[in-house]
Parts: structure tokens; sequence; C-alpha cells
């Protein structure tokens, strides 16, 4: 049975690859990649999320720099179509992973419900 498990995940995750929503999310990355400016504000964002999760995640406050690094990138990811793009195609396929793992968990979530 737990060979036929890792079977069927191996089976979802090739069907993933080849979702619209997967294909359209491969595009928009391409398209950010193939411009430098674009490209280049990408990586400081997805930097700047990692800092700021590695600081809440030891429990350190925000300081007021950190938030006006955070609204100041913020401003400038939304001022550029390409990552914006990027970002709507994301949380379309972000919404399907959701699903699944909302299918996949529901044994654990049956099991733990109280009657």
């Amino acid at each position: 049975m737990s060979n036929n498990i890792y079977d069927s995940a191996n089976q979802i995750e090739r069907e993933i690859r080849q979702m619209d929503e997967f294909l359209a999310l491969s595009d928009a990355f391409d398209a950010v990649k193939e411009n430098e400016e674009a490209f280049e504000l990408f990586k400081a964002f997805q930097e700047l999320q990692m800092t700021l999760q590695q600081k809440q995640m030891q429990g350190e406050e925000f300081s007021d720099e950190d938030a006006k690094q955070a609204q100041e990138m913020a401003e400038k990811v939304q001022g550029e179509a390409l990552i914006q793009d990027l970002m709507q195609k994301e949380q379309a396929f972000s919404m399907i992973v959701n699903d699944l793992n909302r299918i996949i968990m529901q044994p654990v979530q049956d099991l733990y419900t109280l009657d």
C-alpha cells in the first residue's frame, strides 16, 4: 500500500507540471528572468522576505527600518508589471496546491473530529 501512495504522489507531480496554471506560472517566471531589472528586483524582494521570515521565526520584533524597507520594496514590486503578473499566477497556482493539501489531509482532520 505505501508504495502505491508514492506512485500516486509521483503521478500528481507529473500532472502538476502539465497543468495550465503551472505552465502559466513558469512562463511568467521566465518573463521575469528575461528582464534584468525585474529579475534583480524579484531577487531582492525574495531576499527581504526570507530575512523578515527568519526574524519572525526567531521571535525577533521587526524594527522601524524593517517596516520601512518592506514598504519601499512592496511599492517597487507593485510598480513592476512582470512581477505583478508572476504573483497573480503564483496565487492561482497556490489555490490549487491548497486544495490538494486539504484533500490529502482530510483523513487526519476526520480522525481528530470530535463528535
